[in-house]
């Protein structure tokens, strides 16, 4: 499989907490995977077209004055898809660590896809929205859902994986709640190691790797989204001891850590830029 880093929506610039990194536009990390027998995965869609042309009508006017999205047209996944020489028939599958506005505003530029999310992430969405969090017109178009249920499933790590239906057994749904109702990972195999995308499970790198510093501005954020506190806390915990006990094995990215893509990219030679700065 042949595995590409997105930047699909730039966001409001921050500053990172130590000497050394440049400030950068906090991102909408997704993954454009190409695979043998399913076609293209894009993991998470970021911001759509639909977004960019309307931002207060699509996102929100309340999200767009939070967030301070950069609104560019030439960062969306079908443009980007489009750029590797593909149509938006060839993105088969879909799969959404969550249902907030930022993660899916891309699913109606891929109508034709598959969607996967865990069923209970569904729910609260389809029940919630209109909110500050889910919007509607992202899923007007009647997205091809496919739910996932955790159960028993195999054991990933000392996670709880779900294989989706029609995906190969290189891309897994790893469960981490409570950021919201439906929370998941995903991990998908690259070469010898596995890439594990937390979503929202945590903000920014510090948290895992540095004695557990937060961003002041971005745990601003990930406190204020929380649905379950202690469980957040705990998928952080669990998160920690994944990379102490498996850290070789596995690397680990959140959504909207500018610093974690460009290291992305910088190891797999992605786009020529580095995030925009």
């Amino acid at each position: 499989m042949t595995i590409h880093h997105l930047n699909c929506g730039s966001l409001r610039r921050i500053e990172a907490t130590y000497d050394g990194p440049p400030p950068r536009n906090a991102v909408n990390h997704c993954l454009l995977v190409e695979t043998d027998s399913a076609g293209l995965v894009l993991v998470e869609t970021g911001l759509g077209l639909d977004d960019v042309r309307h931002p207060d009508r699509s996102l929100g006017a309340d999200w767009v004055e939070m967030a301070g999205p950069v609104l560019d047209v030439e960062e969306t996944a079908i443009r980007q898809v489009a750029r590797l020489g593909y149509v938006p028939s060839d993105v088969r599958h879909i799969i959404v660590t969550h249902l907030d506005v930022d993660h899916c505003g891309g699913l109606p530029d891929f109508p034709d896809a598959q969607v996967h999310v865990l069923a209970a992430e569904l729910e609260a969405a389809t029940a919630e929205a209109p909110s500050f969090r889910y919007r509607p017109s992202h899923w007007a178009h009647g997205p091809r859902w496919v739910t996932c249920t955790p159960g028993r499933g195999d054991d990933w790590f000392g996670f709880t994986a779900i294989q989706p239906d029609g995906l190969p057994p290189e891309i897994r749904l790893i469960p981490l709640g409570g950021h919201t109702e439906g929370h998941t990972g995903v991990a998908v195999r690259d070469g010898e190691r596995w890439l594990l995308h937390c979503g929202d499970a945590y903000y920014y790198h510090r948290e895992l790797r540095h004695h557990r510093h937060p961003h002041p501005l971005l745990d601003l954020v990930q406190v204020g989204a929380e649905v379950h506190h202690d469980l957040r806390l705990g998928t952080q915990a669990r998160l920690r001891e994944l990379l102490h006990d498996h850290g070789d094995e596995v690397t680990v990215f959140c959504a909207h850590d500018p610093w974690e893509l460009a290291a992305q990219w910088e190891r797999t030679d992605g786009p020529g830029a580095l995030p925009k700065a």
